[in-house]
């Protein structure tokens, strides 16, 4: 797996590219992100290849999320 660096203008913009890769990976599998990421967490499904990146998907995700929330909280 070849790693790679995306640069997004605003948090928005990268929130909405993975919320949309997140969106094709629960079409593909039938199961909500976080449904997925609870179970991949508990060790419950396999290391293959496309659920590691969906949950660094997810994770990152959360992340950007955090950001964001934080971000308003600050300016609320």
């Amino acid at each position: 797996m070849q790693e790679q660096t995306v640069a997004y203008t605003s948090l928005l913009d990268a929130l909405i590219a993975v919320a949309k890769r997140l969106s094709t990976y629960e079409n593909e599998h039938r199961m909500a992100s976080e449904d997925f990421f609870n179970q991949y967490s508990q060790g419950r499904l396999s290391d293959d290849a496309v659920f590691v990146e969906w949950a660094n998907d997810y994770r990152h995700y959360l992340d950007i999320r955090r950001r964001i929330e934080k971000s308003l909280a600050d300016v609320a």
